[in-house]
C-alpha cells in the first residue's frame, strides 16, 4: 500500500531500526553516571549531539534533545521570551506556522505578551521587507519555519535572519520539514527539529540556542541537557535519530532529484486530468516531496477515506487541524481553495509505479465524489427559466463544506451579468472557500456581511 503521508510522519530508516536495536544493548545506563555503563551511555549520547550538531550546523555544546519536536518548539520560544524580558513582550511569527507554535504565542498573549501575525502571499511565503516591518523595539523574538507541513513552501530565512539581526532580534527557525534534505540557511538564533519527520524514531526532538542568545529555561530547572530538556534522556531512540538524520542527509541530493520530478508529474498531471483543481503551495522554491492541491465540490475527508480505500494513504491539509470543522490555518492565510484538499508527500524510495497508479485512480475518484454530492457538472448552469432572477439568496445553514459552494454553482448562471447571488452560510470553510471559487471561475466576490445566523456572502456574476 503506498505510503505518501511522509509529512507527517516518515517510515523509519533502516539505519535508525539498527541503531536503535544496537544502542538498546549499549545504551541502557545512565549517561550521568561515572561507572562502565555510564561511560558507555555518555559516549553514544556525545557522539549522538556530535552527529546532529554537525547536520544543524551548530557547536555541540549548542544543541540539546527533548521530548519532541513540538516540545522543542514551545522551550526554545519559552526560554528565548524569557531570556528577553527585559527588551519586551513582543513576538513575532509567520501566519504559516505549525500548530505549536501558534499554541506557543496564544499562551504568552495570554500572559499579557504582544503578537504580531505576519501575513504570507499566495504562495504561502513571507515577503521579507514586510515580516522585517513587524519587528519593533520591543521584540524579544521572531519565529519563521523554513518550509511550510502543508504545502512545502521555502521561506526566505536568510532574508528575514539578515533583517532580525539588524534589529537585535534572534530568530527561531522551526526546521522540522526540511531538516532531513539539508542544512537551514544562515541567519537563524535558535532551531527545532523533529527525528520522525526524517525517518527517526518517534519522542525525540532538536533545539538549538547559539551562544550569546540571551535564554532562561522555564519550569523547573533539571541537571539534564544543559538544564533546558528535564528528563531521563531517551537514549537508544537519540542515537537512532542522529543515525538516521546522517543517512538521510547522506542520501539527500540524489533523492531530492528523484522525488522532485515525481512531484512534479503530480502537479502537472492533476491539473490536466482533474477538472477545477488548484494546485498550491510555490512551484519552484518548495519541498521536493511535497504537494499539495484542493479540489472544488470535493470534502476533503471523504476524498482521503476514498483513496485509503483504493490503497493510497494521503493526509486532507495538516494533520493538526484535518480532524476539526475549521479550514486549515494555511490554507487560510494564503487565501486559496482549502475543500478537497489532499496533500501528497513522498518518502525516500517511493516507487514511480506507485506515482503513475495514483495519477490513474485519482480523476475518477475526485469524479465520483463530486457526483454523489450532486456538484455542478459545468462552470455555469443553465437559467431554469427564460427570464433571469435579479438576483438570488441560497440558504446553506447547517450545511458543511462542500455544499455552500456547490449551491452557488448551481445558481450562479441564473441570474444576469451584474446581479449578485447571496449564500447564507454558517461553515467556516465557506469564508475562504466562496472567495477562492471566486478567483478560480472569474467572478467578483463582493464581500461578506453578519446575518441572522451565520454569514451572507455575496457573489457579482461578471460572465
Amino acid at each position: 500500500m503506498p505510503y505518501f503521508d511522509a509529512a507527517s510522519a516518515a517510515p523509519l530508516h533502516p539505519v535508525a531500526r539498527q541503531a536503535l536495536l544496537a544502542a538498546l544493548d549499549e545504551g541502557w545506563a545512565d549517561p550521568a553516571r561515572l561507572y562502565r555503563e555510564g561511560r558507555r551511555a555518555r559516549l553514544l549520547l556525545d557522539a549522538a549531539r556530535e552527529a546532529a550538531a554537525e547536520a544543524v550546523g551548530c557547536r555541540p555544546d549548542e544543541l540539546v534533545f527533548t521530548s519532541s519536536g513540538t516540545t522543542a518548539v514551545h522551550a526554545g520560544i519559552a526560554g528565548a521570551l524569557s531570556g528577553r524580558r527585559r527588551v519586551g513582550r513582543h513576538l513575532a511569527h509567520s501566519a504559516v506556522e505549525h500548530s505549536s507554535v501558534l499554541h506557543a504565542a496564544a499562551a504568552h498573549e495570554a500572559d499579557g505578551g504582544s503578537v504580531t501575525e505576519v501575513p504570507v502571499d499566495r504562495s504561502g511565503a513571507v515577503d521579507p521587507a514586510v515580516y522585517g516591518d513587524a519587528l519593533r523595539a520591543d521584540t524579544a523574538l521572531a519565529c519563521l519555519q523554513s518550509a511550510n507541513h502543508e504545502v512545502g513552501t521555502e521561506q526566505p530565512v536568510a532574508e528575514v535572519g539578515a533583517l532580525c539581526a539588524e534589529a537585535g532580534v534572534p530568530l527561531l527557525v522551526d526546521a522540522a520539514q526540511s531538516l532531513g534534505w539539508g542544512p537551514v540557511p544562515a541567519g537563524w538564533s535558535l532551531l527545532t527539529a523533529s527525528a520522525h519527520k526524517w525517518g527517526g524514531p518517534a519522542g525525540v526532538g532538536l533545539l538549538a540556542v547559539r551562544k550569546g542568545v540571551r535564554f532562561a529555561p522555564r519550569g523547573p530547572a533539571g541537571e539534564r541537557e544543559s538544564g533546558r530538556a528535564p528528563g531521563f534522556e531517551n537514549l537508544p531512540a537519540i542515537v537512532a535519530a542522529a543515525a538516521s538524520l546522517r543517512a538521510v542527509r547522506a542520501e539527500a541530493a540524489a533523492e531530492a532529484v528523484r522525488l522532485r520530478a515525481l512531484v512534479d508529474r503530480v502537479r502537472s498531471v492533476v491539473a490536466e486530468r482533474v477538472p477545477d483543481v488548484e494546485v498550491v503551495g510555490d512551484p519552484e522554491r518548495r519541498l521536493p516531496h511535497l504537494v499539495t492541491f484542493s479540489c472544488l465540490y470535493v470534502d476533503g475527508e471523504t476524498l482521503l477515506h476514498e483513496l485509503d480505500r483504493r490503497e493510497f494513504s494521503v493526509s486532507s491539509g495538516s494533520s493538526c487541524t484535518s480532524s476539526t470543522l475549521t479550514p486549515s490555518h494555511v490554507l487560510r492565510a494564503m487565501g486559496v481553495l482549502s475543500e478537497g484538499n489532499i496533500r501528497v508527500s513522498l518518502p525516500p524510495g517511493t516507487a514511480g509505479a506507485d506515482v503513475d497508479r495514483f495519477l490513474e485512480v485519482l480523476p475518477g475518484v475526485v469524479a465520483e465524489v463530486r457526483e454523489r454530492l450532486g456538484a455542478p457538472a459545468a462552470p455555469l448552469s443553465p437559467p431554469r427559466s427564460p427570464a433571469p432572477a435579479a438576483s438570488l439568496v441560497v440558504d446553506a445553514l447547517g450545511r458543511r463544506c462542500p455544499i455552500p459552494v456547490i449551491e452557488l454553482a448551481k445558481v450562479i448562471g441564473e441570474v444576469p451579468v451584474g446581479a449578485t447571488v447571496t449564500v447564507l452560510a454558517d461553515d467556516e470553510a465557506a469564508r475562504l472557500d466562496i472567495p477562492a471559487w471566486c478567483e478560480m471561475r472569474g467572478q467578483e466576490y463582493v464581500g461578506e456581511e453578519p446575518a441572522d445566523r451565520g454569514s451572507a456572502y455575496m457573489v457579482r456574476r461578471l460572465g
